[in-house]
C-alpha cells in the first residue's frame, strides 16, 4: 500500500483549487502521527482521536486482507448540530469514486458486446463529437476512460453549469450562499444527461466553445475530464436502451447486494445523508449534478466494503459476480504507454482506475466530500476512506492532507500486522 496524498484532488478538477470563503487554514496539526499500531482496537482508538482533535466532521472506514473484511467503523458525526453519528450505515455521496462505476459499466458493456475499446465514439452517441482543432481525430472508447479524448472540462464553465442546488433546499443559509456566490451554483431542476452534454460538446450548444477540447491527437496527453466520464455514462445509454443510473443499478450494484447504493438521488432521505461540510460549522445544502455519472453515486460504507471486496477478488481473478476474469482485467490492465499520465499523479491508467506504485487506486473530492478506495496490486489488502470533509476549498486543502496522511499512516500499520 502507499500513502494517498498525492491522489486526494482526483476531484471535481484535478487540477483547478476553488477560493474559500473561509479563513484559510495553514494545515498545522496537533495530533502526532501513528505509532506501533497493532490491533484493530488501537486503530480505532487512534482514529477516534483524529476525529476529536483534528476538527472533522465524519468519517468511515473500511479495510480488507486476504479476500476478508478485516476492519469496518465509523467515526464522528454525520450532523454536527444533530450530534448524528456516522455509521457505516451513512449514505454519503462518494465523489469521483463513482468514476469506478462507470468503469465498471464499461468492461460489463464490453463483454456484453455493445462496444469494444477501439469503437469510435461517434458511432455510439446520439450526437456528433468533434474537436475543432483536430477534426479528423476519432475519439475512441479508450480515450474515454483514460482520459486521454482531448475533451477538456472548463472549471467556471463545468462548476457553475453542472452542479445546482436542489429544490426545496434552503438556499439563504451561509453554505449555500458561498456555493451560489462563489461557484455560481443555481437552484433547479437537474437537465438529463443527454441535454446537458450536448450543450457542451456540440456547436449549437450554449455551453460550447473551442475552449472544451485540447489541440492534442488522442491518447497522447493525459487530461482529467469529468465530462468526458459524463459522455462515458450516456454511451451506455445509447447502446443499452437504458438510462445509466438503471444500468449500473441491475449490472453493478444488485449483483453486489448493495441495497443502499444508488445514483438516483430521488431515492435517498436526504434528511438522513451525511450533511456535507465546508468546515464544522458551515453544513452546505444538498446538491447534485448533471454529468452525473462522474461523480453521484450515494452509498454506505457497508455497501462500498461489498464493491471493495469484490474489486480486490477481481484482480487476483477470484470472483465472477460481474464478469468474467477477462472482464475484470480488462478492468484493471494498463492501458497506456509510460509517460502519458503525469508521474507525479500515476504510473498508468485502467479503465478509469489509476495505477500507483503497484496500486489500484481512485478517490474523490467534491463540495464537502472526500473519499478514496486503493487496493494493492496483488488483491490482498485495501482499504476505503468515506467523509463529509472538504477538501476542495483551498483554505481546508492542506488541513485535508495532514488528516489523511495519518489515516492512512495508521491503515497501512495494521494492514502490516502478521
Amino acid at each position: 500500500m502507499t500513502t494517498l496524498i498525492k491522489f486526494i484532488i482526483t476531484t471535481i478538477l484535478s487540477i483547478f483549487l476553488l477560493t474559500s470563503c473561509t479563513d484559510d487554514d495553514d494545515g498545522t496539526s496537533i495530533l502526532q502521527e501513528p505509532f506501533g499500531i497493532t490491533s484493530a482496537d488501537e486503530l480505532t482508538a487512534y482514529l477516534k482521536e483524529v476525529v476529536s482533535q483534528e476538527n472533522v466532521p465524519g468519517f468511515a472506514i473500511s479495510i480488507l486482507k486476504n479476500d476478508a473484511m478485516v476492519y469496518q467503523e465509523a467515526f464522528g458525526f454525520a450532523n454536527i448540530a444533530n450530534q448524528v453519528p456516522y455509521t457505516n450505515q451513512t449514505v454519503n455521496s462518494i465523489a469521483s469514486t463513482s468514476k469506478t462505476f462507470v468503469g465498471a459499466a464499461v468492461a460489463k458493456a464490453i463483454e456484453q458486446g455493445y462496444f469494444t475499446m477501439e469503437t469510435d465514439i461517434n458511432e455510439l452517441l446520439p450526437f456528433t463529437v468533434t474537436n475543432p482543432k483536430q477534426p479528423n481525430a476519432i475519439i475512441k472508447i479508450k480515450h474515454l476512460v483514460t482520459h486521454t479524448s482531448g475533451l477538456l472540462d472548463i472549471p467556471e464553465v463545468y462548476l457553475a453549469n453542472n452542479y445546482f442546488i436542489l429544490p426545496g433546499e434552503d438556499s439563504s443559509t451561509k453554505g449555500a450562499r458561498i456555493l451560489m456566490d462563489n461557484i455560481g451554483m443555481q437552484q433547479r431542476i437537474g437537465y438529463g444527461l443527454s441535454e446537458f452534454l450536448s450543450e457542451y460538446f456540440t456547436v449549437e450548444g450554449e455551453l460550447y466553445s473551442s475552449d472544451n477540447f485540447g489541440n492534442t491527437e488522442p491518447g497522447t496527453t493525459w487530461a482529467y475530464s469529468n465530462l468526458a466520464t459524463g459522455l462515458t455514462g450516456l454511451i451506455i445509454e445509447s447502446v443499452t436502451g437504458q438510462s445509466f443510473k438503471d444500468y449500473v443499478q441491475e449490472n453493478i450494484l444488485q449483483p453486489l447486494q448493495m441495497t443502499h447504493s444508488t445514483y438516483d438521488i430521488s431515492q435517498v432521505n436526504t434528511s438522513e445523508m451525511a450533511v456535507r461540510y465546508i468546515d464544522d460549522t458551515t453544513p452546505l445544502p444538498v446538491y447534485g449534478n448533471d454529468s452525473y455519472p462522474e461523480g453521484s453515486i450515494y452509498s454506505t460504507n457497508e455497501d462500498m466494503g461489498k464493491y471493495l471486496l469484490d474489486m480486490a477478488k477481481g484482480i487476483k481473478g477470484a470472483t465472477s459476480t460481474l464478469f468474467s476474469e477477462a472482464g475484470y482485467m480488462n478492468l484493471f490492465q494498463a492501458k497506456l504507454e509510460s509517460g502519458i499520465v503525469p508521474n507525479d499523479f500515476a504510473d498508468n491508467h485502467g479503465i478509469f482506475w489509476y495505477v500507483k506504485d503497484d496500486n489500484i487506486i481512485h478517490g474523490g473530492n467534491s463540495f464537502g466530500i472526500s473519499t478514496h478506495m486503493e487496493i494493492n496490486g496483488n488483491g490482498n489488502s485495501g482499504y476505503l476512506f468515506l467523509s463529509n470533509i472538504d477538501a476542495t476549498f483551498t483554505g481546508n486543502i492542506q488541513h485535508y492532507n495532514n488528516i489523511i496522511s495519518k489515516v492512512d499512516a495508521a491503515i497501512n500499520q495494521f494492514l502490516n500486522v502478521d
